[in-house]
């Protein structure tokens, strides 16, 4: 790890990653990775209190401020237009692109430069606080290996690569340790999306869970300290689901098929609007800001519910929608698949965020709407949902079983190998609709899919 501490030659080509465990760089990379993991988690819940505080503020302080006394049906129109503006100045006036593009999928290519750091903090503001349809997951991930890698070189600008890599690695673990309901999910999603196996795994995995354990600390120690809340996705109350039976598994094999085909469809328009939205940047993602507003305003006029089940990420809608999904009919919950579907395929083409909350949404609000057919309960239904979109979007199967299945507690562990049998249909069935060969990678079919 440094000249001080060199690596010692193994006896064994397998030995070599467990080689830099005993070396004293090692515990010193692990001392750096817990301390950076509590600025970095307390950073990534101050931007998570933020957006919320500008969310409620925006949409019901403002409105009652200027003489409302409940927002009227046009007023998501000037939130997403002066939304589209500001992420637009901010991709084309600011260094970087303020932050990855969210229909290519989630990326930890690497840290980001600090230079780029205040522009992807300014787009994914813009874009959550203002009811674009995108989740804070991808700025959360790059702004917490950005800072991390940034406060390394600080302290240690002769750091080589390898140790840059797993302090930026540590960084997003810290960042994003209680906003999927679990450090476990967090760092399998990071896992997952590195694509980092074998050995090395555990070398890698075991600074960054460290960083996520303080991390989970600190969140719930500002929760204490403030009372703002965990931010973590999280359903609290979730209706009982019996013993699987052997109809349910024949409708997880249907259900991962048409959450395969809804998410190809999502990501492959998302895509062809992309660079045309890049073409004319400025007037383009204001005119998806609007469309985004239209597709809301639409919702609520047609189904006489509020317009903000549309708007935003859908992380803290999933379980009011559970928990009420009595109150919504087949057709009220068909609009708001196709009315949030549509927001969702605008935001991907046009702002900055991550994919993950909104597939989720809309996974789990298909399930609600199939759970009206015989041999199908409505947890059951509603996990599957999830799993199968989940996976469709993102192409992460471990991960899409766990967001499907711990945000339900108990009633997880029994709907578990639905999920299981849906997840897996998704992810064969969306490589197979893919372009390119079905046996391409997943780099390979990004980079087929992705315009130039």
């Amino acid at each position: 790890m440094s000249a001080r501490n060199p690596v010692p030659a193994p006896a064994a080509p397998s030995e070599a990653p467990f080689a830099q465990v005993r070396t004293r760089g090692y515990l010193g990379l692990l001392i750096m990775a817990g301390a950076l993991g509590v600025p970095i988690s307390a950073g990534a819940y101050g931007f998570l209190a933020l957006v919320d505080e500008l969310q409620t503020w925006t949409y019901t302080s403002l409105p009652e401020a200027l003489g409302f006394q409940e927002p009227p049906p046009w007023w998501p129109v000037p939130l997403l237009a002066t939304a589209g503006l500001l992420v637009a100045a901010t991709i084309r006036y600011l260094p970087g692109t303020g932050g990855h593009k969210p229909a290519e999928g989630l990326s930890v290519a690497g840290a980001p430069e600090s230079a780029d750091l205040p522009g992807i903090l300014l787009a994914a503001v813009a874009t959550l606080a203002l009811g674009a349809v995108l989740g804070p997951e991808a700025p959360l991930i790059m702004l917490g290996s950005g800072a991390a890698v940034w406060a390394l070189r600080r302290f240690k600008p002769d750091a080589p690569p390898p140790v840059r890599s797993m302090v930026g690695a540590a960084g997003s673990f810290a960042a994003v340790s209680t906003l999927l309901g679990s450090p476990i999910t967090g760092a399998f999603l990071l896992m997952e999306v590195s694509g980092i196996g074998g050995p090395m795994l555990g070398i890698v995995l075991v600074p960054g869970l460290l960083a996520a354990g303080i991390g989970s600390l600190i969140f719930v120690g500002l929760d204490s300290w403030t009372g703002l809340g965990t931010y973590s996705l999280a359903i609290p109350h979730v209706p009982h689901a019996d013993a699987p039976t052997g109809a349910e598994f024949g409708w997880a094999v249907a259900i991962g098929v048409a959450g395969a085909l809804l998410g190809t469809g999502i990501r492959r328009l998302a895509l062809l609007l992309q660079p045309r939205v890049e073409r004319h940047r400025i007037p383009a993602t204001v005119l998806m800001g609007l469309a985004i507003a239209g597709f809301a305003i639409a919702y609520a006029e047609g189904s006489g519910k509020a317009a903000t089940e549309v708007l935003y990420s859908g992380q803290s809608a999933l379980g009011p929608l559970l928990a009420n999904s009595a109150d919504y009919t087949v057709g009220t919950v068909t609009l708001l698949l196709a009315c949030k579907g549509l927001a969702y395929c605008a935001s991907l083409s046009a702002f900055r965020g991550g994919p993950i909350f909104p597939a989720m949404f809309l996974g789990g609000a298909g399930g609600i709407a199939l759970s009206h057919l015989p041999g199908l309960q409505l947890t059951p239904a509603f996990a599957m949902g999830v799993g199968a979109v989940s996976v469709a979007m993102l192409r992460l199967p471990l991960t899409s079983v766990l967001l499907a299945t711990l945000l339900l507690g108990a009633q997880g562990l029994t709907v578990m190998p639905l999920v299981i049998v849906t997840v897996v249909t998704s992810y064969v069935t969306t490589v197979r609709l893919a372009p390119g060969p079905p046996d391409s990678s997943e780099t390979g079919t990004r980079e087929a899919a992705t315009p130039q």
